[in-house]
């Protein structure tokens, strides 16, 4: 494998997904880019938080591609169909339908609107 330039390890580490969200729990921002690492980095700042997110996803691509290791695939939206399934208990099932029809909303448009809020 030939050795890739650092444009072109910023360019591949570009195309894994990267997050970064308040945590209540911690009192900061946490940033992670769970394609390439697992855990997170932690700051005050959500701009430096996601610049060192971008710098440490960068850091692994070089390491993978110098350890000779493919890299792993990156996802898109179009890997998602938008649909899941969960299996609940029937009577949570219950509650969770009638609290929805509460509301005037689907079961479907109120699990939407409470994941939306997580």
């Amino acid at each position: 494998m030939t050795k890739m330039t650092k444009k072109e390890i910023r360019r591949a580490a570009a195309r894994y997904a990267k997050y970064v969200e308040w945590s209540d729990e911690d009192q900061c921002f946490i940033g992670r880019c769970p394609s390439l690492f697992e855990g997170g980095l932690h700051g005050r700042e959500e701009a430096s938080v996601y610049r060192e997110v971008c710098e440490t996803a960068e850091e692994w691509v070089g390491t993978l591609l110098a350890d000779g290791t493919d890299l792993p695939r990156e996802r898109s939206v179009r890997d998602y169909s938008g649909r899941f399934l969960v299996r609940i208990d029937p009577a949570q099932h219950q509650r969770l339908a009638l609290k929805a029809q509460l509301g005037g909303k689907s079961l479907n448009a109120w699990v939407v609107d409470a994941l939306s809020k997580a």
